[in-house]
């Protein structure tokens, strides 16, 4: 390889929920010779880089967070962003993380050297070696900003939900919100007091529920911290009631029209409007675009300085931003609510395998991992919220956790396999997966539902969600079969091994 690099046994990438899980299940199973690269200058991911006003989480405190780290203080139901960083920090600091993390390090490329059956990282930060590489890097974590003819020749200030900029002041502005997903009905109601007109430029409505958010009083958290098991019982509560409504996303998604009633009985309180109720009320089935939270966004949306523009931005002429209905609407700042790059990872262009081909050009027919975790032809690399990983009504958390469970025995199969050597998701193994989940999501309320979401790639697959219980996935990723993969072992080692059967036969 010529100039030598450090070497380390793993390195994950990213320090939010999945990195940060990853890293104490390493310590929890003994390995200790690992780093944890992160672009940024702190732990926490998608917790950090959203802190816009109103932000934080629709799963309920006590199931959004590791079931090996319960929080028995969590102030609300359901937690503010800074409540969720701060968490993170805390798991952080108690799990004895910070030795092993490297901020400021971005990936910048990492190649698999089939020679020395190991990953070439360079970063930002400096250059090292890996045997193995957890991606950690998330799919909420690089922001997506359509392309509309003249946005570069807007003169006022521009910024997307997830790079807030605090140093601007909204108050008495004229400030257009593009899109309505989770992080909109958030940002809505938090700034329109004080903006001076707030328009709203809404493609598709979304069905949002009420949040049935208050605040955990002393007393229950003085139980929680007195009696653990206390805690321990919320959380399966809560979990046990969304594993219940599974089957009504996944097999009868016409069992959801009873919820939808309750979602427009939601609007129908707030919006007294005849007119705006219509353009706010959705065509498709609820559940196939994320389904929403919040007790605040439709009575923002009756105030008299806001207007919902029921069509999409397509043009923007100096101050003036048009429609696709022709609505011209002037404005003084731009506020992009648009996702993130989910079903096409920016991270996939900077990882290049045994073949030589990146994971991008691999993944140009569409995301596919086994078990959500490891992909053909790159050998000793696996990611956390991988394809078909995510959920449409439980806690990301849960998903973490039993792909850190794969994880953990990836690394045991490793070490009794001992020696050079490295796992490769074997094709056909990741094709069976790949098509029994397809088989299965086709009767699924995101494909069924009559809607187009950011659950589906550029060929309209669902390539993000996971259409079954979480407890089933956790079923799948219980251990590895190495039936399911290659065993690869470094070229001197494999003559080496050769040559030791050779001399057994004669």
């Amino acid at each position: 390889m010529g100039q030598q690099h450090e070497h380390v046994r793993v390195a994950v990438i990213g320090s939010g929920f999945g990195g940060l899980g990853a890293a104490v299940r390493l310590r929890r199973e003994g390995i200790t010779d690992f780093v944890v690269l992160e672009r940024a200058d702190s732990v926490g991911g998608t917790w950090r880089d959203n802190s816009y006003p109103g932000c934080a989480c629709d799963v309920p405190s006590h199931l959004y967070s590791f079931s090996f780290a319960p929080n028995p203080d969590w102030p609300r139901t359901f937690s503010g962003q800074e409540h969720i960083r701060a968490y993170l920090e805390h798991v952080t600091d108690v799990f004895g993380l910070r030795p092993h993390i490297r901020f400021r390090h971005e990936v910048t490329m990492m190649r698999w050297d089939g020679d020395e059956l190991r990953w070439e990282i360079e970063t930002s930060g400096g250059t090292l070696t890996a045997d193995v590489v957890v991606s950690a890097t998330g799919p909420l974590s690089d922001p997506k900003i359509p392309e509309i003819p003249g946005l570069a020749e807007f003169p006022g200030k521009v910024f997307h939900s997830a790079r807030w900029d605090h140093d601007y002041d909204l108050r008495g502005k004229r400030v257009a919100m593009i899109g309505t997903g989770a992080s909109a009905i958030q940002i809505v109601p938090a700034i329109q007091p004080e903006v001076g007109r707030l328009t709203l430029f809404q493609r598709t409505p979304p069905w949002v529920l009420p949040r049935m958010d208050r605040r955990i009083s002393g007393v229950e958290r003085w139980l929680h911290r007195q009696l653990p098991f206390t805690t321990a019982a919320r959380r399966g509560l809560l979990w046990g009631i969304r594993e219940l409504q599974v089957s009504a996303f996944t097999k009868r998604p016409n069992e959801l029209k009873l919820i939808e009633s309750l979602a427009k009985a939601n609007m129908r309180k707030a919006i007294k409007d005849p007119a705006l109720r219509a353009k706010l009320t959705p065509s498709y089935r609820i559940g196939c675009k994320r389904c929403l939270l919040s007790s605040e966004y439709y009575p923002a949306l009756a105030q008299s300085n806001v207007d919902v523009v029921a069509s999409g931005l397509t043009e923007i002429r100096g101050s003036t931003l048009v429609a696709a209905d022709s609505t011209e609407t002037e404005v003084d700042a731009i506020i992009f609510g648009t996702g993130f790059h989910v079903t096409d990872m920016p991270i996939a262009e900077r990882v290049v395998g045994a073949e030589g081909q990146t994971l991008a050009e691999a993944w140009k027919g569409g995301m596919q991992a086994l078990r959500g975790a490891t992909a053909a032809g790159f050998p000793n690399w696996m990611t956390i919220i991988g394809p078909n990983t995510g959920l449409g009504n439980s806690s990301m958390i849960l998903m973490i956790e039993s792909q850190l469970n794969y994880m953990a025995d990836y690394m045991r199969q490793l070490g009794v396999l001992g020696g050079r050597v490295a796992l490769g998701a074997r094709p056909s193994a990741v094709g069976a997966w790949n098509r029994r989940v397809q088989e299965r999501m086709k009767r699924t309320v995101w494909n069924t539902g009559g809607c187009t979401s950011w659950y589906l790639d550029a060929s309209g697959r669902n390539t993000t969600v996971w259409p079954g219980t979480t407890g089933e996935f956790r079923r799948h990723t219980r251990e590895v079969d190495l039936a399911e993969y290659e065993v690869i072992r470094a070229p001197r080692d494999a003559r080496k091994a050769g040559r030791v059967a050779e001399e057994a036969v004669k």
